[in-house]
């Protein structure tokens, strides 16, 4: 007997797994990608007899203040198509990304929390959904960040790579001139 495509998504996502291949040296912690639930879904293609896939579309509404991306992935076959679809916003104001960069890192969560929908990824268990980039210390105890140290320098690539402000403010106290030189 033939399964159907809701009984074939069923036994993916009990058998699904996806390696957290990337390291946030920042926050020190790995995470998965939607690269790397893609890689990992390669094999259920052939075992199953399903495609998957994503498509994106920008969200158009008047309201809007900032971009918004609609990321959907799809598993389908002969017969059928299963949707789950993610919307993230882009962060204009972002400082130390290109635009491009800015739209990609949006577009690069919206497929990975699409796909996580998809395949019931629990979220709470994935250090890039849950950390906070901080640790129960008081503010009182954390360290100073200094400009022209490797901790600023650090710092500094962490925000071009897309990171916020917010988060080494909770790793570190900062004078406002050395905030100000971060959002540079």
């Amino acid at each position: 007997m033939e399964l159907t495509l809701n009984q074939k998504l069923s036994l993916i996502q009990k058998e699904f797994k996806a390696n957290k291949s990337k390291f946030n040296s920042f926050g020190k912690y790995n995470f998965r990608s939607a690269e790397d639930i893609l890689e990992a879904l390669k094999p259920y293609n052939e075992k199953y007899k399903v495609n998957f896939t994503i498509t994106e579309s920008m969200v158009e509404s008047q309201f809007l203040q900032f971009p918004m991306l609609r990321s959907v992935a799809s598993i389908n076959d002969d017969l059928d198509t299963i949707t789950a679809s993610a919307i993230v916003g882009v962060d204009l104001e972002q400082k130390g990304m290109q635009m491009p960069q800015k739209f990609g890192s949006a577009s690069s969560y919206a497929k990975k929390y699409a796909l996580g929908n998809l395949l019931l990824i629990d979220d709470s268990q994935d250090a890039d959904a849950t950390n906070k980039h901080e640790k129960s210390t008081s503010k009182e105890e954390l360290k100073w960040l200094n400009k022209n140290t490797p901790e600023f320098n650090k710092a500094v690539e962490y925000i071009k790579g897309g990171g916020s402000v917010s988060a080494i403010e909770a790793k570190y106290k900062m004078t406002k001139e050395v905030k100000d030189e971060l959002l540079k």
